[in-house]
């Protein structure tokens, strides 16, 4: 192997070592409690201070039939009526909300076998053109947040969606605002009204419409890698009204979410909703169906994400790796090496016969211009065989 091959193996094997030994120091300091910590050497959930102030999600209002007063759909709207779906929308809009009438009872059925129970009996949708379209036919006194293309009335079992996004003018994802608002009035059919989680109902929606996969990912690995991660406790009744916490609460949401219909392969999962639904509450029922309870539950999920996510496989993982390719092509270019050498010895071998031959046929020429043998009664001038040797070998020329 070359001078420089092993020069660069050993940089980048030197570079990884340094990295992993890094980090894995940063995690251990952080992970040590202060002392006179009352953790006692434990490892605990993180403490972000100054935390922003806890605020519910708004999509989900929670109004129920007699406290608001709900506006007629506009004349000019199409609806149709599915028996347990009732779809209104302008008549420019027919073309896209075609897919959401054709999957309709397609989604139904996932929600009845994801939460185990007979749901959405009845449901209303309205599509509007834009947001403000969409606020007109709101509840009056329970108008949309400011920010969101749709928002589910689970209690009003009504859902209004916005073909714009109130910001930027984009055009909205039908199909995934639809599924996402339908998990909300389906998952207050299954418990009855209960109380879920802040975390669990809007994970469960937005890991149902697989809204925005790739970008949840990015936010649990950088929250993972910094140590951000926030306590389900602190998610129970509402999400952070920072930017930054409200996207690292939905993707640890989806994410636990994901990590207990993993482990339950559902049962569990669908059994903790028939648990609510009977008048457990959410943690008793949940630590009945799983056989443990979510603190320990919780630990579990974070011990994986950090496995999973956390800068020391990735960055040891992938040195080793690119140190195993590096050393792949290294041992290739020798052996590649090696083939030409003797390619070449052989090259140079026929080469030397080659030119050797060619010599002794001049040296021949010469001499038979000087001692031809006459031989014109044969009809022709007839030269003895010439011969060669090469390597202790006798070679014929012809």
């Amino acid at each position: 192997m070359s001078g420089l091959v092993r020069t660069l193996l050993a940089a980048l094997l030197a570079l990884v070592l340094t990295l992993a030994s890094t980090i894995s120091r940063a995690q251990e300091l952080r992970e040590t409690p202060a002392a006179g910590s009352p953790s006692g050497g434990l490892l605990t959930s993180p403490k972000i201070p100054d935390r922003a102030p806890i605020m519910a999600p708004n999509d989900v209002p929670q109004v129920s039939l007699g406290e608001v007063t709900i506006p007629a759909v506009p004349s000019s709207y199409i609806t149709r009526d599915l028996g347990w779906l009732k779809l209104s929308y302008p008549s420019v809009a027919s073309e896209r909300v075609a897919s959401l009438l054709t999957d309709a009872e397609a989604v139904k059925g996932q929600l009845l076998d994801l939460l185990g129970q007979d749901v959405l009996a009845h449901v209303e949708v309205r599509i509007t053109p834009t947001f403000a379209e969409m606020a007109k036919l709101a509840p009056i006194g329970a108008p949309p947040p400011s920010y969101a293309s749709g928002v589910a009335y689970p209690r009003l079992r009504l859902v209004l969606i916005s073909m714009m996004a109130p910001r930027g003018g984009d055009a909205t994802d039908l199909d995934e605002v639809f599924r996402h608002e339908l998990v909300h009035v389906a998952l207050e059919d299954a418990v009855l009204g209960q109380h879920v989680p802040a975390w669990f109902n809007e994970g469960l929606a937005v890991g149902f419409a697989r809204e925005n996969g790739l970008e949840r990912q990015k936010v649990l690995t950088t929250a993972v890698i910094n140590g951000t991660l926030l306590p389900l406790s602190e998610l129970d009744r509402g999400f952070p009204a920072d930017h930054v916490d409200v996207n690292v609460a939905y993707a640890e949401s989806v994410d636990f979410l994901r990590f207990l219909q993993a482990r339950s392969d559902r049962l569990r999962f669908a059994s903790t909703i028939r648990r609510v639904r009977e008048g457990q509450t959410f943690d008793r029922a949940l630590a009945d169906a799983y056989g443990s309870d979510l603190r320990k539950l919780e630990f579990q999920w974070r011990s994986e994400v950090e496995r999973k996510y956390s800068i020391i496989p990735v960055l040891a993982g992938g040195g080793i790796l690119w140190v195993g390719v590096i050393g792949a092509l290294g041992w290739g270019y020798v052996k590649k090496r090696r083939r030409a050498r003797v390619i070449l010895a052989r090259w140079a071998e026929e080469e030397a016969i080659e030119d050797a031959l060619l010599a002794q046929r001049a040296r021949e020429a010469a001499e038979l211009t000087d001692s031809e043998v006459d031989l014109s009664r044969y009809g022709s001038h007839v030269r003895a065989p010439a011969k060669v040797e090469h390597d202790g070998n006798w070679h014929t020329l012809h």
